[in-house]
């Protein structure tokens, strides 16, 4: 449990977790790597420690402290798992990790906790029995524990049904293994962390847009992939909860060092700048392959916008506390095109709906969406996280600004994305 009362300021310089989609690659391709690799700012929240436990568990020797180390097996040295590979509460470390088993020539069974396992698999599935392999998840929904017989995958020319890095990442960890070029189509961009580190390995990774808009990614199965080291850039969806914090806030100034900001990861920005953030990015420059920059927002007034369309696969992690925003920001605000929120940690359209109206916002439910009427005044209550950390988060901001004493229950649920979170909010709040 946390009682949050409004601060008189906020201000500071944060550093954020290291990026979690890019924290998951590093491990999982470093270990079909041929090498050695060192990854510094490495985010050690549960979901990328999950992803840590299930390649140790494939016999990758990885050691954690002031930087992870991998020692990698090279594409052909992953063994089969004694036991069943469990991904906890990690989407990312269960999609990913099913389109990685389905290359391998091994059985193996990999399952999570009662909320992964309610997470339908089944656009994972379907291109992957495609490719040969053989994934089977229970009965009628495909959803895990999901068994996996391996072996080499055929290559395939795939459209995705919605824009998905976690979709798009799996099949093309099968794709290195597959037996020709393997071509995905994306109608609409998604990150494109796997495609940067597959490059800076050594694969051969294509891009193209079509006349029509569409993005076509190629990958040619590598002979081997050579371990890189890497510094993780700070998570832009970490990184999120201060700049609403700070813009919604009367009296703040907050900095956020070495963020990454991949286009393909930006839509935040761009809503809150659409919104009259008074934002700015600083130290611009590349690390490892990604755009990094220092980016300081200030109190702002918000106004509403629409949120929909291209931006919401750029920006699917940050509409939690982009509501947290547009429930403070002057006039309407509406979230469509975004009903995969119904199937995270929680169907974050419900849950957010429901808490942030506890604290008196005004907020419709919409089958794909939300409507939210800005500028209410809103007013601290007991809150609930239903064991979600971007709620938990986004609802910790929102106490910021509610007059009275806010109570969210499970606090420590945090610690999934953002270990840190509890102690950076003590540091730049002046209570």
């Amino acid at each position: 449990m946390r009682i949050l009362i409004p601060p008189a300021r906020l201000e500071g310089t944060i550093r954020v977790p290291g990026d979690k989609s890019i924290s998951h690659r590093a491990v999982i391709l470093n270990s079909i790597a041929d090498g050695q690799a060192r990854i510094a700012h490495f985010l050690a929240g549960a979901d990328c420690i999950s992803t840590i436990n299930c390649m140790r568990a494939m016999g990758v020797s990885i050691e954690e402290g002031e930087h992870v180390v991998v020692e990698g097996r090279g594409l052909h040295g992953l063994q089969e798992p004694e036991a069943v590979l469990d991904a906890e509460n990690s989407g990312t470390t269960m999609r990913l990790l099913t389109g990685l088993l389905a290359a391998q020539p091994f059985f193996a069974v990999i399952t999570g906790d009662s909320s992964l396992r309610r997470r339908p698999m089944d656009r994972v599935i379907k291109p992957l029995r495609l490719m040969g392999a053989d994934v089977r998840g229970r009965q009628r929904d495909s959803r895990p524990p999901l068994a996996i017989v391996g072996g080499r995958p055929r290559a395939i020319h795939y459209t995705l049904p919605v824009a998905s890095a976690q979709l798009k990442s799996a099949l093309l960890l099968a794709g290195l293994y597959a037996d020709g070029k393997t071509t995905i189509v994306e109608t609409a961009a998604s990150r494109d962390h796997t495609e940067r580190m597959l490059s800076a390995m050594g694969a051969k990774v294509s891009t193209y847009t079509s006349r029509e808009g569409h993005r076509f990614v190629v990958l040619e199965p590598p002979p081997a992939l050579r371990a890189v080291d890497l510094e993780v850039p700070g998570d832009l969806s970490s990184a999120a909860f201060w700049l609403v914090a700070a813009a919604i806030h009367p009296n703040a100034r907050l900095t956020l060092e070495s963020v990454g900001v991949n286009p393909t990861r930006t839509g935040v920005l761009d809503i809150l700048t659409a919104m009259g953030a008074r934002m700015k990015l600083d130290n611009q420059r590349d690390e490892g392959g990604e755009p990094v920059a220092d980016i300081t927002m200030e109190s702002s007034n918000l106004t509403g916008t629409d949120i929909g369309g291209e931006l919401i696969p750029r920006a699917i992690d940050e509409i939690p506390v982009l509501a947290v925003a547009a429930a403070l920001a002057a006039g309407r605000t509406t979230i469509s095109d975004a009903s995969e929120l119904r199937v995270k940690e929680s169907d974050r359209l419900a849950t957010l709906g429901r808490e942030l109206g506890a604290l008196g916002a005004g907020v419709q439910e919409l089958p794909d969406g939300m409507a939210i009427d800005g500028g209410s005044r809103l007013h601290g209550a007991g809150v609930r996280s239903h064991g979600d950390h971007r709620l938990a988060m986004a609802l910790a901001v929102a106490a910021l600004v509610a007059q009275g004493q806010t109570v969210l229950d499970d606090e420590g649920v945090a610690g999934v994305s953002y270990p840190g979170f509890w102690q950076d909010l003590d540091r730049v709040c002046a209570w």
